[in-house]
């Protein structure tokens, strides 16, 4: 497939352009009218970052995987599940990807995400709302190997992650877990990421590659803990 697909080459400005009038549009009729566009100027461009990223992603990790497959790949699908929510918008107003890890099934499995909206791009790893065995598998590595979560949390490659960890918490600790542990705010947390920010200038250019790549890899500490908790490889 990545014969078929062009060399990334950045995000170009009609990206971002279909999403602003998307905003404006977010209903069936524009977008079943306008969805030439959305082929031309979203899906194929995160086709080809995803194409292109693979050889960087490989040489970060060998366990995750990039697939430009438009349905059941790397790439998020733009529909909005509506089923049972208030916000009946039938689509998302970004657009995403996740390489997950090859053990994983779902956006719950450790990965890395990249995030693209008019109002800014993130790039970011982790993982988000694991299963609960896998939440408590990392949490009690958390307690075990305090010495090396703290590492984790020291390392100079994580200072790009200007935020630190981040993801929501619980107010009390988690049953089975005391109050006097050592890193009890991160033990109360249901999700472990880390995000950094970029300008939608920098995903216009085909350097935005090696930024991306840079920022994962500098995820490193905070990803191999994660993969070692909820017994996966990582190197």
């Amino acid at each position: 497939m990545s014969g078929e697909i062009s060399d990334f080459k950045g995000f170009p400005v009609e990206f971002f352009t279909f999403f602003e009038k998307l905003k404006q549009n977010n209903n069936r009729e524009w977008f079943t009218e306008n969805k030439p566009a959305y082929e031309k100027y979203v899906v194929a461009p995160m086709q080809s970052f995803i194409v292109t990223f693979e050889p960087r992603l490989v040489g970060i990790s060998p366990h995750f995987i990039a697939s430009p497959k438009k349905v059941g790949g790397s790439m998020f699908r733009i529909h909005r599940d509506v089923r049972f929510a208030k916000d009946k918008r039938p689509y998302k107003e970004h657009a995403a990807c996740q390489f997950r890890h090859e053990a994983g099934k779902d956006a719950h499995a450790p990965g890395y995400y990249l995030h693209l909206a008019t109002d800014g791009v993130v790039a970011g790893a982790g993982v988000w709302l694991p299963a609960a065995d896998k939440l408590l598998k990392i949490r009690q590595r958390i307690v075990d190997k305090a010495s090396l979560w703290q590492q984790v949390l020291e390392a100079g490659e994580m200072r790009v992650f200007v935020e630190g960890i981040e993801g929501e918490t619980l107010v009390r600790p988690p049953k089975g877990f005391s109050v006097e542990e050592r890193h009890l705010q991160d033990i109360k947390r249901k999700s472990f990421i880390v995000k950094r920010r970029f300008s939608l200038q920098q995903a216009q250019s085909a350097e935005f590659l090696s930024e991306v790549a840079d920022t994962y890899l500098s995820a490193a500490p905070l990803m191999r803990f994660l993969c070692a908790a909820v017994e996966v490889s990582y190197d």
